[in-house]
């Protein structure tokens, strides 16, 4: 069987291509490639989420990883991924290797492979992986007993949450956070993300009910991905909590999502916004900033506002990430929920975005909503959708991007076509700051549609003109 890392790695349902042979094959090439990096005996980091097996597929990639001579940090309980990526570079190991399939179904695990920085290996690294899978038979498994592996100090238990929380010490404001206490719910929706956030924000004085905190591999049978409808359960609690906010992570909380004290979601746009214009407003802090290309242009007005360099990428935190590690980027943040700060990992936080939402609400002393109305007063309004399409068949990108920008409209929905973008898709900018992007996905027969404009109607008729698109295919 191929196996093939995506830009955040290999994902595949359990029991049918993600077995424990197959893990074991993987981590064996992994075991390779650190050990042409970093040689005999370089230090490596292994931790897992709280989905099916997630724990005894990590002791497996430890024993591997061991039996070819390296040392390894595996993690003694289910962790968020932006812990488990702070240890890589905590322990200053050569890299690390995280058990989750993310936000993905219950049925589908993964593998995440980590650089030295923390932040996701490099498209050129898992590349390497997948050509030492490729090599050809005989495959040698090297595989320690883990006993012995353990008792000669070559797998190693440990604990990430201190030193993350300390971390997070550094990159919040936890007098603001005591000086005005409140109420919040936070949904860790059965993720990896449990009590991290409950814990952070012990002895600040804020009352934090925790739900769907409790181990269920299969997430109560969500998806557990920060948007709704999954959330409906946050949704519920904030309702009953008269005044509460609610806060998300998921299944592995490197994402983030919220909910406003009315029950209203707040998308991933708008906390990125928000977090902006704190840092920068309240803060006083500089820097580059960096959005994906399926991200809100309230970043872009902002960013024009105070001077602040822009960068656009295609989707994916990779992409991101990348800049951060060669840049001065303040904040860098995608429409998915994965957003990163500067002085962290190159990596997306849901733990470290769902606190700095709260110290927002915390220094600005009035509730989430009146400060999303003041932001979409100035920079909004924000409107916003996106449709996944099915296809009949799958379509290459450069092949969509040629005939989309080949038959550039005049106008959608009688509001002239006033650019087009062609680093992720083809993305149509409207003269009334509307855009439409069309992109097929990578890894399935699907035209993902996205659309934003201050009108609501125009949104619809974006969505509209994506849908015809994609039954033309």
């Amino acid at each position: 069987m191929a196996i093939h890392f995506g830009t955040d790695g290999w994902r595949a349902v359990i029991s049918e291509d993600f077995t424990f042979d197959n893990v074991r094959r993987v981590a064996q090439a992994i075991a390779e490639y650190f050990s042409e990096i970093g040689g005999t005996g370089a230090q490596v980091v292994v931790g897992f989420d709280t989905r099916f097996l997630s724990d005894r597929y990590a002791v497996e990639v430890a024993r591997v990883l061991a039996g070819n001579n390296l040392i390894v940090q595996l993690a003694n309980a289910d962790a968020p991924t932006p812990a488990v990526s702070y240890a890589v570079k905590n322990h200053n190991a050569i890299g690390g290797v995280m058990i989750t399939a993310s936000h993905n179904p219950p049925r589908y695990n993964g593998i995440k492979l980590k650089a030295a920085n923390g932040g996701s290996a490099l498209a050129e690294d898992t590349n390497r992986v997948e050509m030492l899978l490729d090599k050809g038979s005989p495959f040698s498994l090297n595989i320690a007993d883990l006993e012995t592996a353990m008792a000669g100090g070559r797998i190693i238990r440990f604990d990430p949450a201190p030193a993350y929380e300390a971390l997070l010490e550094t990159l919040l404001d936890r007098a603001s956070m005591h000086a005005r206490p409140g109420r919040v719910i936070v949904d860790a929706m059965h993720g990896a993300g449990r009590d991290y956030i409950r814990d952070f924000l012990n002895g600040t004085g804020w009352e934090v009910t925790q739900i769907r905190g409790d181990m269920n591999p299969g997430f109560g049978g969500i998806h557990p991905e920060p948007i709704l409808p999954h959330l409906n359960a946050l949704v519920d609690a904030v309702k009953e909590s008269n005044g509460a906010f609610g806060l998300a992570t998921d299944g592995d909380a490197d994402r983030t999502g919220a909910v406003d004290e009315d029950a209203n979601f707040v998308s991933p746009h708008v906390i990125f916004a928000l977090a902006l214009r704190y840092l920068v407003e309240t803060r006083g802090l500089r820097g580059s900033v960096v959005k994906t290309v399926s991200t809100t242009l309230m970043i872009d007005r902002i960013c024009r506002d105070y001077g602040l360099k822009l960068y656009e990428t295609p989707v994916g935190f990779n992409h991101i990430a990348d800049l951060m590690t060669k840049d001065d980027v303040l904040i860098g943040g995608e429409e998915s929920g994965g957003i990163g700060i500067r002085g962290h990992i190159p990596e997306g936080d849901g733990v470290l975005m769902g606190l700095l939402l709260l110290e927002i609400v915390a220094q600005a002393g009035v509730p989430l909503k009146e400060i999303i109305a003041a932001l979409q007063q100035k920079y909004g309004p924000h409107h916003y959708a996106r449709k996944d399409l099915p296809l009949a068949r799958p379509v290459a990108k450069k092949e969509m991007v040629k005939r989309l920008t080949e038959g550039v409209p005049a106008s959608i929905g009688g509001m002239n076509v006033s650019e087009v973008r062609t680093n992720d898709g083809v993305k149509y900018l409207l003269a009334d700051d509307s855009w439409l992007l069309i992109r097929p996905s990578g890894t399935e027969p699907v035209l993902r549609v996205y659309a934003e404009s201050p009108d609501p109607v125009m949104v619809a008729e974006l969505i509209g003109y994506g849908e015809g698109v994609a039954a033309g295919v």
